[in-house]
Formats: structure tokens, C-alpha cells, sequence
């Protein structure tokens, strides 16, 4: 069927406003419109917030209402070329402390590597964002921009903060219902906080992600005064709550399909001569479970996005290898 461009846009509209029992997705290629039947409709509907052209794919950002957090998110969407003819894996980035959506997908540079290698990249918010919670906005390291990848169990902070939920199961949900995904190859990364949610995400759910990488993870949060304030905050006081979201003790009882782990770490991380991350607690136990690790301690380099910059493409690799096999 071949239809004019202001007729493709009017039967959009209406497909998305009236789908029912009969679920259906739509796709616009020129215009020949061409439909497929799914399983169910896409969670949440989404709002583009801003599109770039970028190494012949588009970085894009959008708004949604989240079910889990009770709060409207962004997150950041980086789709290779590729994308616009058939599905791609797609490969999750966690940020750290204080970041939104738009750290990684403007700081990072890995768009050139995500669209030689054909790999959606997908950058969500660290934590939900006004909820009008009291004292989520007094700290840097607790509240807004640090949900710490956990679902809360306490009180104010129970109804909103449930990032692990969002992460492992509301968003890809969203990304798979929207865009042309391969939902069986994901894989994860992430910085700090983010490289602590990471590892946990793919150490609670064997088989899930292809492969795991992060850069100067918080490898044993229940260890460090980060985790400590997150933890207690989040989760109460009872720390047998707490090994749940530690990857340290999760490896410890790891018993799933093998992971080839990545961890790159500044040797002049202000955060690690501090105590925060504690790589060496984790690569004791990934030793002793005979689970492999590569653990890159790169002379020079600090916590910032520099070091992320540069050693990114390796890791874009590193997922590749898994997600294109």
C-alpha cells in the first residue's frame, strides 16, 4: 500500500491512539506502511525530547512515565545506522553519582565504534527526579542523581526509588517495544555507582546480558561510606538487605553462564585511594569462584569522563564480540 507522507503520519497517530485487542506495530519505511502483529502494546508512550544525526545514526532522548519510579524519565538512545533495516542488540549504559541521560551520550565518544559495530546503545537517568520526596535533593551521593541501581524498601523512599526494577525489567520492555531490538543480545555497562549497578544487574540474572564491563566500579558498596549511606538510606538497617545489590558477595554465590568480566580502573582515582570502589575485594572473589575477570589498572588516569573517553572503544569491543557472535 502506498500512501502520501501526511496520510503515513494521520494512520500513525490513529494506530497509536486506538490499539486495542488486535495489538499492532507499525513501520514507516518511505512510504509503504507494513504491519506486524506482537504480543502487547509498549509500556509507556514515549516523547522525543531531541534527535542528532551522528556517524550516519541518530542520538535521540526522550521523556516517558514510568510505572516503576512514579515520575516521568529520559534517557538517551543512541541508533546505528543499521537500525533502520533490521534489529540490533542493544547494549545498557549505568552513569554514576549526580549524572542525568546526558553525561555519557555527550562526553563519551563512542558513537563512531556503536555504528561500525551496528549496537543500539541505551544511556538511562541514575535515579527517578522530582518526586518531591523530603531531603532527596540535600546530597550530592544520596537522593536525586544517586539511586544506587537498588529498589528501596524504606520509607520516604520505597514508592519512587526501585532503579534495579526499572533497569532490569521497565526499560527494556521500552526499548523493545519501540525500536528494532534484538531482545535476546543485551549486554551492560556503566561508571562508578553505575559500574556497581552493572555488575550486580548481571550477576543477579544469569543469562540475561551477553557480557559486562564498567570503569571504576563501587565494587563492594557495603564495604564503602558511599554504599554505607546509600544502603542504610535505601534499604534500612538490616545489611543482610544489603548483599542482595553488593557484586562482591553476589560473585561469591555466582552460579550462572559464564561471564568474561571487564573492569577498567584509573590508578590515580582520587575515589579509589579513598576507599569508595575496592576493586580488590571483588577480584579476590572472582578468583576464587574461577570466574574470569580482565582488570586494566591504567597508569595516569582519574575518575572523569577523559579516562571513559578513552578507553570506551574497548570496550564497545568487548560487548561486540558477545553481542555480534
Amino acid at each position: 500500500m502506498v500512501m502520501t507522507s501526511s496520510q503515513v503520519l494521520w494512520l500513525s497517530r490513529i494506530c497509536r491512539e486506538k490499539l486495542c485487542a488486535a495489538v499492532h506495530r507499525y513501520i514507516i519505511t518511505s512510504n509503504h506502511l507494513t504491519f506486524h502483529t506482537i504480543s502487547q502494546v509498549p509500556p509507556m508512550a514515549l516523547k522525543q525530547i531531541s534527535s542528532n544525526k551522528c556517524f550516519e545514526g541518530f542520538q535521540k532522548v526522550f521523556e516517558h512515565d514510568s510505572a516503576e519510579l512514579k515520575c516521568k524519565m529520559k534517557f538517551g538512545i543512541y541508533l546505528p545506522p543499521k537500525a533502520e533495516s533490521g534489529k540490533c542488540p542493544v547494549l545498557y549504559w549505568l552513569s554514576g553519582l549526580t549524572c542525568t541521560e546526558q553525561n555519557f551520550i555527550t562526553k563519551a565518544a563512542y558513537h563512531q565504534a556503536a555504528s561500525e559495530l551496528g549496537i543500539i546503545v541505551v544511556a538511562p537517568d541514575t535515579s527517578p527526579r522530582g518526586c518531591n520526596i523530603d531531603g532527596e535533593e540535600e546530597s550530592w551521593d544520596f537522593g536525586t542523581g544517586a539511586g544506587f541501581y537498588v529498589n528501596a524498601t524504606e520509607d520516604p523512599w520505597k514508592t519512587n526509588y526501585r532503579m534495579y526494577s526499572y533497569i532490569v525489567e521497565e526499560l527494556p520492555q521500552l526499548i523493545n517495544g519501540n525500536f528494532s531490538t534484538d531482545p535476546d543480545r543485551i549486554s551492560i555497562f556503566g561508571h562508578s555507582m553505575g559500574g556497581h549497578g552493572a555488575l550486580i544487574c548481571a550477576l543477579k540474572n544469569p543469562g540475561k546480558y551477553k557480557s559486562v564491563s564498567a570503569f571504576a566500579p563501587i565494587c563492594n558498596p557495603i564495604q564503602c561510606p558511599w554504599g554505607q549511606k546509600a544502603f542504610g538510606g535505601y534499604l534500612g538497617s538490616d545489611t543482610g538487605k544489603w548483599e542482595a545489590y553488593d557484586a562482591t558477595h553476589l560473585v561469591k554465590t555466582y552460579s550462572g553462564s559464564q561471564l568474561d568480566i571487564l573492569i577498567d580502573q584509573g590508578k590515580d582515582d582520587q575515589f579509589l585511594s579513598a576507599g569508595q570502589l575496592l576493586p580488590d575485594n571483588f577480584i579476590a572473589a572472582c578468583t576464587e569462584r574461577k570466574i574470569p575477570v580482565v582488570f586494566r589498572l591504567q597508569e595516569g588516569y582519574d575518575h572523569s569522563y577523559f579516562f571513559i573517553t578513552t578507553f570506551v572503544n574497548d570496550h564497545i569491543r568487548h560487548h561486540a564480540k558477545y553481542l555480534n557472535a
